[in-house]
């Protein structure tokens, strides 16, 4: 089994029984504990603050050690959250269990496995990214039927179970057979390619700390974005006209969108400038809103399509950039520090965008779109710089 199937299986765990799980768990969850499902929401938001914490230690520890014992350990922690989940009684047991999620999502998310790819290849770790992002996007395919099942048929309870189970007989010995590395070499691996090391940082030193601030500002806007779309795209829709059945069946065309943007990214941009990708990604959100407002409500679909191809692509972007601009030394480390501004973003984007669905009905999509146009712009500067170095 190769390093990107291992890791994209483990990722697919991972998302699934993270991320995805408060969508169907929440509401029975809240009735056993004495909370409202917005009080879940919110827990899951405080876990995606302590992930934002713990980021740039997860990639430090990648850097210098590799990616093996930090995702293993990330798998004993979401074992460990997922099983106090399945105790709880009271809101504070909640907010506890999710607060050791937030930490096994620092350490075991999308981040750790770009830094342990990058620690593994260095420059050459592009299309491995693509690839385990591709298995990754089916987590919600996965996660949401299988939760929905066992908390129908055994309870919640027993679904959180089940997903730390699957934490300590799936996840942990994919993650215990990844390569190992050589300690103390950051950025070098025992397979590594012997030509990797010759890839330069794409930006002059002098503007390093320009282009940190514009790609933290590109993530910040892709993850807000995406985490908005993912909580109120339906209720979006149909402040646009659509009946609220077909709302929920064009908001679940996104997923499979994303996965046909990484396949984009695989194939037909697999020789194209990553930069050039990324930009072209950021305007698909825009661009699809620019159709539902220039047809309405029957251009939904067309949205929904435009705004999960862009998210598949960035999520590819969000690995290759920093390599592309740093290089692979201290990947680890970097990658998490530029991610806080993009966890801090996505903790507050339910609210924060059902705030404005609730001011602004279907022109709430304006912001998200103006959101989209910036991050296009940033890219633009960043683009620059590197021309120039």
């Amino acid at each position: 089994m190769t390093t990107t199937v291992m890791l994209g299986v483990a990722q697919t765990l991972a998302w699934a029984s993270s991320y995805y799980l408060p969508a169907v768990l929440a509401d029975p969850m809240g009735r056993d504990t004495g909370m409202s499902s917005s009080g879940i929401f919110g827990a899951f938001s405080m876990a995606l603050l302590f992930a934002a914490g713990i980021g740039p230690w997860a990639g430090r520890a990648i850097d210098r050690f590799g990616g093996r014992p930090v995702l293993v350990l990330s798998n004993l922690v979401f074992a460990a959250g997922l099983a106090a989940m399945s105790q709880a009684s009271q809101p504070v047991h909640v907010f506890t269990a999710w607060a050791v999620m937030g930490l096994a999502m620092g350490s075991g998310l999308y981040e750790a496995a770009f830094a342990t790819l990058v620690r593994l290849h260095g420059q050459e770790a592009r299309r491995a990214i693509t690839g385990i992002t591709l298995l990754g996007g089916f987590a919600s395919t996965v996660g949401w039927p299988l939760s929905a099942y066992v908390e129908t048929t055994a309870g919640w309870r027993s679904a959180c179970l089940v997903w730390a189970g699957l934490h300590l007989f799936l996840g942990l010995p994919l993650n215990a057979m990844l390569p190992k590395v050589v300690r103390g070499d950051a950025g070098a691996a025992e397979t590594r390619p012997a030509h990797a090391d010759a890839h330069q940082p794409g930006v002059p030193v002098a503007r390093q700390r320009r282009a940190a601030l514009l790609m933290a500002c590109v993530f910040a806007i892709a993850w807000f974005n995406s985490t908005a779309m993912a909580a109120h795209l339906p209720k979006v829709l149909q402040a646009c006209g659509v009946a609220a059945a077909a709302a929920i069946g064009i908001a679940a065309l996104v997923g499979p969108a994303q996965v046909g943007g990484r396949l984009i990214e695989f194939t037909v941009l697999r020789h194209a400038h990553p930069l050039l990708s990324a930009r072209l990604a950021t305007l698909a959100h825009p661009l699809g809103v620019l159709v539902l407002v220039l047809l309405g409500g029957y251009a939904a679909p067309a949205f929904a399509v435009l705004h999960g191809l862009g998210n598949g692509i960035l999520t590819i972007a969000i690995g290759t950039l920093p390599l592309l601009v740093f290089g692979a030394q201290g990947y680890g480390q970097r990658q998490g520090l530029l991610m806080v501004p993009a966890r801090v973003a996505q903790a507050g984007a339910p609210f924060l965008f059902g705030l404005a669905v609730e001011q602004w009905g279907a022109g709430a999509l304006a912001f998200s779109a103006l959101l989209g146009v910036l991050a296009f712009g940033a890219l633009a500067v960043l683009a620059s710089d590197m021309r120039q170095e």
